[in-house]
């Protein structure tokens, strides 16, 4: 019959080699297993301490007998693009426009009013410069125009202001 032959293993350092695999692998998933408990430890203090927050806040406006409301952001469906003379050339600005408004009434006015607002601001913004528009001063400086414009023209229309802050969320000028 078949001869029986004994199979053996040598050892030549592989078993060193997988014994180190092996506790590297177990120190990985430890840390990742400490990492993922602090995470989410972290999420529940921090919800607690908003809810404390919010309860403070609700128990404020309650007592004072004024409500602020939340703040909305109205996107002003298209950028603003128009010429600006400048000192050496004219230039081409793009700017995109958004405003702060406090609260679901506000931002549905605000939204129904849109091309006044539109206008408004295109007629403020096309009256600078390249040299204003180029400075962060310039820049604040005609946002705060823009936006004492813009809420003349709300109190004309609706007799409240409605906007709290125009915000210039992209700017580009070529």
């Amino acid at each position: 019959m078949a001869e029986e032959t004994d199979l053996e293993i040598e050892e030549s350092g592989g078993g060193k080699k997988k014994l180190i695999i092996i506790i590297a692998a177990a120190v990985v998933l430890i840390a990742g297993a400490v990492g993922a408990f602090l995470f989410l430890s972290g999420d529940e203090e921090q919800a607690e301490t908003l809810a404390e927050e919010t309860v403070a806040t609700e128990s404020v406006s309650e007592s004072s007998g004024a409500e602020i409301g939340s703040a909305l952001y109205v996107a002003m469906p298209r950028p603003f693009v128009f010429n600006v003379p400048g000192a050496s050339r004219d230039r081409i600005v793009q700017i995109k426009v958004q405003l702060l408004v406090r609260g679901d009434v506000n931002e549905e006015v605000a939204k129904k009013h849109i091309p006044l607002i539109e206008s408004t601001l295109l007629g403020v913004l096309s009256t600078t410069t390249a040299d204003e528009l180029s400075t962060s001063a310039g820049k604040e400086t005609i946002r705060l125009t823009a936006l004492d414009k813009v809420q003349a023209a709300m109190e004309a229309v609706e007799g409240s202001k409605v906007i709290e802050r125009v915000l210039f969320t992209g700017f580009v000028m070529q």
